[in-house]
């Protein structure tokens, strides 16, 4: 499980101008607001919960920042079937436990996951740069509420 961030606005600037993302209130707020979670946000509820602290906040400036974030590398965007994008602002490799049921997104560190390798028959010509392993199941919550059962008879 990883720990949530508490980033202060220098440290905030630094990774800014390390990744070179120009700095403006907005786009510290939205990070900051990402760092300090461990839910995968979309992107309307890091509007929703940025708003109360800045009520000028537009949602095109955040949609628009996350955008900036990502192809900085500085958040990913996780996509796991999910009807709308995902947001986690753990950069570092790690992989996901994902709930069927609710949504739910946990975060797995686990340095064997970091270490698994395609048989080189297998790879096709293919250079793999990276992945992700991403568990799907129901979080207790939801076998309590008895969604899941059909596939544990299955």
């Amino acid at each position: 499980m990883s720990e949530i961030m508490k980033l202060d606005s220098q440290e905030i600037e630094a990774r800014f101008r390390r990744h070179a993302v120009r700095v403006t209130r907005q786009r510290a707020a939205i990070y900051a607001a990402l760092a300090e979670t461990t839910s995968h946000p979309t992107a309307e509820d890091l509007y929703r919960t940025v708003k109360r602290e800045h009520p000028m906040m537009s949602r095109n400036t955040v949609y628009y920042t996350l955008g900036v974030l990502r192809q900085a590398g500085l958040v990913q965007e996780v996509n796991v079937g999910h009807e709308v994008a995902r947001f986690d602002g753990n950069v570092t490799v790690h992989h996901h436990l994902i709930c069927l049921g609710c949504g739910q997104i946990v975060d797995v560190m686990d340095d064997g996951l970091n270490h698994l390798a395609i048989p080189s028959r297998q790879a096709r010509g293919f250079h793999v740069l990276g992945h992700r392993v991403e568990f799907h199941g129901y979080c207790a919550d939801c076998q309590q509420a008895g969604l899941g059962a059909m596939e544990r008879r299955g």
